[in-house]
């Protein structure tokens, strides 16, 4: 994939996946007291800006991340996305679960307070959330109140083990038992900027600290994403130098943990590591320089279509082809197998499903947008 030796690139392949939405937006939201009008829209204008994080470290960055494409909700909308917000801000749920309960409700009801539609109905079905009268949710009366309706989720979701680290669409099924339980993962990254914009940030807090802008080391941020390493950002993304190198380079020691950035399957856990001349070097000892390819590395499948790579593995990664993941989820330690000159993880995002270097993006801005920036420490 580089001529820096990081990774061969496969032979290109077609893919068929979820369609990706491709460029950036920024959310503006204008929230008054209870009652109050509000409005809400993403400005496209800003693709090209750049802000500071906000984490500590004063870096720049560019907003071209793959993040969801400029769109309008309306007033109703928002004012349903708000009630469910401040709902879970009430009950102490940490922000993981706004995002969940946000995009559920863009599935089952696309954030509209739908009373019974006669003969459009699904069974008894109200609400934002679809819930039903006949299955315990509550009485028609209630199901119809937004905030009855949002506690009432959150109630369920919150007994669920393990639910802040399971996959967008696992969590949300497992309170809603729908027919279509792929359908809400399709919602996440709308959900997380609306969520984001209505709380200044906080949906992309660590739970307990509503004020921060972005977690670090090993907490997952309100959208499922999490850095893998704590390191530094050594080599950056298409460099003047490496314009081939088509991930960033974070800088730890030997050894150190690697986690799944985002809950997904394990599509790939192999060692990749030769000369130019085709010989075979291994990954039972450190490459250098001279060395082609990732030694041991993982590729991760997530939802929306986004690919993960994690490089140059001090041994056997451990995790296995077709395994599920969650979000933080050990995967390996970290080495110079490869093309490697030492000790380090080589980290690449891809969009659509696509490893080639036609799918990769920049991860430095691409994990700031989901609050869970490179480069902070442990």
């Amino acid at each position: 994939m580089s001529d820096s030796g990081d990774f061969d690139e496969p032979r290109k392949r077609r893919f068929i996946g979820p369609a990706l939405l491709a460029v950036v937006c920024s959310a503006l939201l204008l929230v008054c007291c209870a009652g109050a009008a509000v409005a809400f829209f993403f400005d496209a204008k800003r693709n090209t800006q750049t802000y500071d994080t906000g984490c500590g470290n004063g870096q720049l960055v560019n907003a071209a991340a793959g993040l969801p494409s400029h769109r309008e909700l309306s007033e109703e909308q928002v004012r349903n996305a708000a009630v469910i917000v401040r709902v879970g801000q009430d009950l102490k749920v940490p922000p993981r679960g706004w995002v969940i309960a946000v995009a559920t409700a863009m599935q089952e009801s696309s954030l509209h307070n739908l009373p019974n539609l006669g003969e459009r109905n699904d069974h008894d079905s109200l609400g934002l959330f679809q819930q039903r009268p006949s299955t315990g949710w509550g009485t028609p009366e209630q199901i119809m109140d937004p905030q009855y309706a949002a506690r009432k989720f959150y109630e369920k979701l919150v007994t669920i083990s393990g639910w802040e680290r399971m996959s967008l669409t696992q969590a949300a099924q497992e309170v809603q038992r729908s027919a279509y339980p792929d359908a809400y993962a399709k919602h996440e990254q709308l959900a997380s900027t609306v969520v984001n914009s209505l709380t200044g940030g906080a949906a992309r807090a660590a739970a307990g600290k509503p004020d921060f802008q972005c977690v670090s080391g090993e907490q997952i941020a309100a959208s499922g994403w999490t850095a893998p390493v704590g390191g530094e950002v050594g080599s950056g993304f298409r460099t003047a130098d490496r314009p081939t190198h088509q991930g960033v380079d974070l800088i730890v020691q030997r050894g150190t943990p690697i986690r799944a950035a985002a809950a997904g399957i394990v599509v790939k856990a192999r060692c990749q590591a030769h000369l130019a001349n085709g010989t075979d070097w291994g990954c039972w000892r450190d490459g250098s320089p001279s060395v082609l390819g990732c030694g041991w590395y993982v590729e991760i499948q997530h939802a929306n279509g986004y690919l993960t790579r994690y490089c140059h593995m001090v041994k056997q990664p451990s995790v296995v082809v077709g395994q599920h993941v969650a979000p933080g989820q050990e995967i390996g330690f970290t080495g110079t197998t490869g093309h490697s000159s030492g000790p380090h993880v080589h980290f690449e995002v891809h969009l659509n499903s696509d490893p080639s270097s036609n799918g990769a993006i920049d991860p430095v801005p691409f994990m700031q947008r989901m609050g869970a920036p490179l480069g902070m420490k442990p």
